[in-house]
């Protein structure tokens, strides 16, 4: 699974290109507090099935804080957390949804059996899979969504990566690292993951190195980091 420090490198990419003026200590504080909110998930395991990838990784909760925001500060004559926060924490607390959905949520989405995005409304997990090339035999070809048509039927049916449910998946994670409904003997082995892979490594040192070049900025960006 991608690990937690991957996720932060997304993060740190996205603050560094979304915050400006806003860009400090205290608002990469946050927004790595928010990064890894998701997580807690795994402790409902023991009393959800398929809690992990499901309670705090869906698309439904953001979307809904986003709108909130939204509301209450373009559309409402009066926004009541203008009255009570300032611009920056408004500002800061829009690149949180995008750090929350784009550098966590939607990563975990490509990756084992996905999220359960539409959770609470609809129960069931999809993954971002597949591949988009252009053939000189075929034309061009994806294989993230897949369209059939049933030739007698006329029947369209299309899978986006659909899975299972939170009752059939179960997605590994250091709290649980085996499924609950297995019944095996053997020691349970407990991995944190830190870089599955070189190109998550690449990731990790990517977003170091955008948290070290706005450091060196200093003052001309109008951030204290």
């Amino acid at each position: 699974m991608p690990s937690t420090v991957v996720h932060a490198g997304f993060a740190l990419l996205l603050a560094a290109g979304l915050l400006g003026a806003y860009y400090d200590r205290r608002a990469l504080a946050v927004l790595l507090v928010v990064l890894v909110l998701p997580e807690a998930d795994s402790f409902l395991g023991a009393i959800m099935p398929g809690a992990h990838r499901t309670v705090g990784h869906n698309f439904v909760l953001p979307a809904a804080a986003a709108l909130g925001l939204y509301y209450d500060t373009r559309v409402r004559e009066r926004s009541l957390l203008r009255d009570r926060l300032s611009d920056r924490l408004i500002a800061v607390a829009w690149v949180a949804v995008f750090v929350h959905v784009f550098a966590h949520v939607a990563v975990d989405w490509t990756h084992l059996d996905g999220v359960n995005a539409f959770w609470p409304l609809r129960d069931r997990f999809f993954h971002l899979g597949g591949e988009a090339f252009y053939s000189t035999a075929d034309g061009f070809v994806q294989t993230f969504v897949d369209v059939r048509v049933d030739p007698e039927t006329g029947t369209r049916t299309v899978d986006a990566g659909a899975g299972g449910t939170s009752e059939s998946v179960h997605v590994s994670n250091p709290v649980q690292p085996r499924d609950p409904d297995l019944d095996v003997d053997e020691p349970v082995e407990r991995r944190f993951p830190v870089a599955n892979g070189g190109w998550r490594l690449y990731l990790i040192g990517l977003g170091l190195f955008a948290l070290g070049a706005r450091r060196l900025q200093g003052d001309d960006v109008g951030g204290d980091a």
